[in-house]
């Protein structure tokens, strides 16, 4: 298999990590900047940085926290949560984000995505894209936003396709249903993006083995898998998957 990425995700809630079951059930998992530093250290390949209430409170990231991450670290760090403009982008990057993630204001203002795309360049505009089976549209499902709170109607493969023709470079893409439940990623809806967008497709939610990271890689072609309470729990290592997957 060629080497594909192991990013942890730390969901920053009131300067902590916090990790939830499908959004809710929210438990404390540690300091952020602490676990990114270790997660480094430990051979992770990027660090991602989710400010998860940042939209719903309706403020910005916390840029000393992200500061702080970045000093830290010496690999890719992607930050999301709260960016509503150019200037929001511009704030993360120069506070040490290598790439910034864009979800419920690229869904009110689509064109966000392709001014931070042509202002910064594609490969650090992160489309974040958090997606559950309703029912309620075509495809069967659905976007939501405001860190899942709010469903927008919007059918998710469509707007998959349409986020990467705006602009964006690399997507994040959550499966709601499989989020914290450690039972595997949604490999229908991850390789839909995988095989219909041509930009890289990093696989969120639901990892609960070494096993379920290879089936994403093998079978849904993503080219990352994103990673939070199998680490954070202690279930497994990021050396143990990386011997098993490659």
């Amino acid at each position: 298999m060629l080497k594909k990425r192991l990013i942890p995700c730390l969901d920053v809630d009131k300067g902590r990590v916090v990790k939830g079951v499908n959004f809710v059930d929210i438990k404390d998992a540690g300091d952020p900047v602490e676990l990114a530093h270790k997660y480094y250290k430990d051979g992770a390949d990027e660090i991602c940085f989710l400010d998860i209430t940042a939209t719903s409170d309706e403020r910005k990231a916390t840029y000393e926290i992200i500061s702080e991450t970045a000093r830290n670290i010496f690999i890719p760090l992607t930050v999301g949560g709260g960016v509503n403009s150019i200037a929001d982008a511009d704030k993360l990057l120069k506070a040490g984000a290598d790439k910034v993630g864009v979800n419920s204001a690229a869904i009110k203002n689509p064109n966000l995505i392709k001014d931070i795309s042509e202002n910064f360049g594609a490969q650090c505009m992160v489309i974040a894209i958090d997606v559950k089976q309703t029912g309620a549209t075509k495809s069967g499902w659905e976007v939501f936003v405001k860190g899942g709170r709010e469903a927008t109607g919007i059918d998710a493969q469509e707007w998959i396709l349409r986020s990467v023709d705006l602009g964006a470079g690399e997507i994040l893409l959550t499966s709601m249903d499989a989020d914290g439940t450690q039972k595997g990623y949604d490999i229908e809806i991850t390789k839909f993006a995988s095989t219909r967008t041509g930009v890289p497709v990093i696989a969120s939610g639901g990892a609960g083995s070494v096993q379920h990271i290879k089936d994403v890689f093998e079978h849904a072609k993503a080219d990352a898998a994103l990673l939070a309470s199998i680490l954070h729990f202690g279930t497994v290592t990021i050396k143990e998957i990386k011997d098993y997957c490659y």
